[in-house]
């Protein structure tokens, strides 16, 4: 009989030993986990059933849109995304990898003067946005595959699309080693 309440207070300090290891997520752990969605469409000016849709970008001044309904870049073909100064304000800085620079150099070349139509899903359940965020009027050819636009949204909610868009980077990135 002495040897049954030593035995059970050895697995009871074991499982008290193990109990700052089960301990909750770190703000930094969620920061790594979360991940945001960007894609890019090309604006149409003939609209074409069941190829275009007509979409309302930017809340404070809506302005309808008609774009291509499949984008032709997204947040696999991206490097790197960063906030910067500018104006009193921030936009955002997109830098696109190999792939996406020669696709953005295609039709910002082939189609200046069009609008790109930007659409981004960010932030954290169960308050997660997906919206329109932007659409940046082409005025020239983009052949470093840099692309800088002023996003429709707050400082916060650029900077979760940052952090989401670059953990997708790094997330890529690391899936592409061998």
């Amino acid at each position: 009989m002495v040897i049954r309440p030593l035995r059970f207070n050895i697995y009871l300090l074991v499982c008290l030993a193990l109990v700052p290891l089960t301990g909750c997520q770190t703000a930094k752990s969620k920061e790594e986990k979360q991940l945001a969605t960007l894609r890019i469409h090309l604006e149409s000016n003939v609209e074409i059933p069941g190829l275009t849709e007509v979409v309302s970008v930017s809340r404070t001044a809506p302005m309808l849109v008609n774009v291509m309904k499949n984008p032709f870049l997204n947040e696999s073909m991206l490097s790197a995304a960063s906030l910067i100064e500018a104006h009193g304000g921030f936009s955002l800085k997109l830098e696109f990898n190999n792939f996406g620079r020669t696709i953005l150099e295609q039709y910002s070349g082939t189609y200046p003067g069009h609008r790109f139509a930007i659409r981004s899903q960010f932030g954290v359940e169960p308050n997660a946005v997906d919206r329109w965020i932007g659409a940046p009027r082409i005025a020239r050819r983009i052949s470093d595959g840099v692309l800088i636009f002023t996003p429709d949204t707050d400082r916060a909610g650029a900077e979760q699309i940052v952090l989401g868009l670059n953990n997708h980077a790094k997330k890529a990135g690391e899936q592409m080693r061998p």
